[in-house]
């Protein structure tokens, strides 16, 4: 997810094209789902392997410890960014006009 908003900040070509409003929210809102689904992913796939181990399948446990914390890493940022935006809408709704 970090790196797609590096490659996203950083493209010139982005940068340079004029945006219009609907396209940008479109945009916006595109990215945000396929982060989320992105990090749903990271759960399941941490979940899955988590039961793995449970069951006494030949699972590696470093496997399952490496997707366990991309998981909560993901999970975390996600919650970040959603508090982040919660106050800048807290934030423009206390500007006066």
């Amino acid at each position: 997810m970090i790196d797609r908003i590096q490659r996203t900040a950083l493209s010139p070509a982005v940068q340079q094209q004029p945006v219009k409003p609907a396209e940008a929210q479109r945009a916006f809102s595109q990215f945000l789902k396929d982060a989320i689904h992105e990090v749903n992913k990271q759960q399941i796939e941490s979940d899955q392997l988590t039961t793995k181990l449970a069951k006494g399948e030949n699972v590696d446990l470093h496997n399952v410890m490496i997707a366990s914390q991309k998981a909560s890493i993901s999970l975390q940022l996600a919650i970040e960014v959603r508090n982040k935006v919660i106050e800048a809408y807290q934030e423009v709704m206390r500007m006066q006009v």
